[in-house]
């Protein structure tokens, strides 16, 4: 296999997996969170039954859907935790400041997690393995909550130094990590700003809020994590990899192609996940349309040499 950035933070190096306990306003700030846009969530089906829901709110809520998913797709997780393609300064700031506003933690959090998980996958260690618990559906249930979003209201904090040096040692996304409060702020109340001055009226700030901030965050937030739930438990795997992840299609249009799963997991470098006939990867097209612009360099395109060490029944 090509050598990946989890490589130098495989199990057993030198420093510990974990670095102490998150903070206190941390954690208060994750809580908050993940559970006021889950509540906007719930409340959402009542709330468009016949009112509070117009073509302009549905409007600024897949603007912000597409740009901070696909910040955290193309940009968090297939640039900078993976490496599957080199962007040039504006661009890898541009996607950190896209991905922190889907809500899901500072970059370097974010992937210091996501390579933890790798390097652990389905294992000990993996920070949100739905598996951990055993097989029997008691276990799979309470795993499953785990891997969805349990796993975020733990203490424990992943060791920074150890999975995510490069982003450390990088100003720019540092600079990103400080405005952490700031960005998440701005991606609630942005919505509703350009939602009251295109109406004129606070009628339609607040509704873009609710639709196109709270409900949007949280929308987002239960995709992502069906990827780590839902996509190590069910699906199809016709790669081989060395954990449980699976191509799971009704997820593909909506995580942009995250939900092609069991190739990530058995090419993790790879810049296309959904690699075979009809897998639609929207967020591969959007490398690919950086790449034409000349903003993407030495993107790790699928090659059938690099798709027949990894397909089942292939010799390696």
């Amino acid at each position: 296999m090509t050598a990946t950035l989890e490589t130098p933070v495989q199990p057993g190096g030198p420093k510990p997996m974990l670095d102490g306990e998150r903070s206190a306003a941390s954690y208060l700030g994750v809580k908050i969170f993940v559970v006021l846009p889950f509540l906007a969530l719930i409340a959402a089906v009542p709330l468009a039954w016949g009112w509070g829901l117009s073509w302009l709110d549905i409007g600024l809520a897949l603007g912000f859907y597409a740009i901070s998913g696909l910040g955290v797709t193309v940009g968090f997780h297939r640039l900078f935790t993976h490496g599957s393609f080199r962007a040039n300064t504006p661009l890898r700031v541009g996607l950190a400041v896209a991905g922190t506003l889907a809500v899901q933690g500072s970059p370097t959090d974010w992937v210091a997690d996501h390579r933890r998980h790798h390097a652990f996958s389905d294992k000990e260690g993996d920070p949100h393995s739905p598996w951990l618990y055993g097989d029997s559906p008691l276990a799979l249930a309470k795993g499953f909550w785990h891997a969805h979003m349990g796993w975020m209201f733990e203490r424990e904090k992943t060791n920074l130094d150890r999975f995510a040096p490069d982003l450390m040692a990088d100003k720019n996304i540092r600079a990103v990590d400080k405005l952490l409060v700031p960005i998440t702020t701005l991606s609630f109340i942005l919505p509703g700003i350009l939602g009251g001055l295109i109406t004129w009226s606070w009628w339609g700030a607040l509704t873009a809020l609710f639709w196109a901030g709270f409900v949007r965050v949280s929308f987002l937030h239960h995709i992502t994590w069906s990827v780590n739930s839902i996509c190590h438990m069910i699906g199809d795997r016709p790669f081989k990899s060395k954990d449980k992840a699976a191509n799971f299609w009704p997820l593909a249009i909506l995580s942009f192609g995250e939900s092609w799963h069991n190739l990530h997991h058995a090419d993790p470098t790879c810049a296309r996940h959904g690699v075979l006939r009809g897998q639609v990867d929207i967020s591969a097209r959007v490398i690919w349309i950086f790449e034409k612009l000349g903003w993407a360099t030495q993107v790790r395109w699928p090659t059938p040499r690099r798709l027949a060490r990894i397909t089942k029944g292939q010799d390696d």
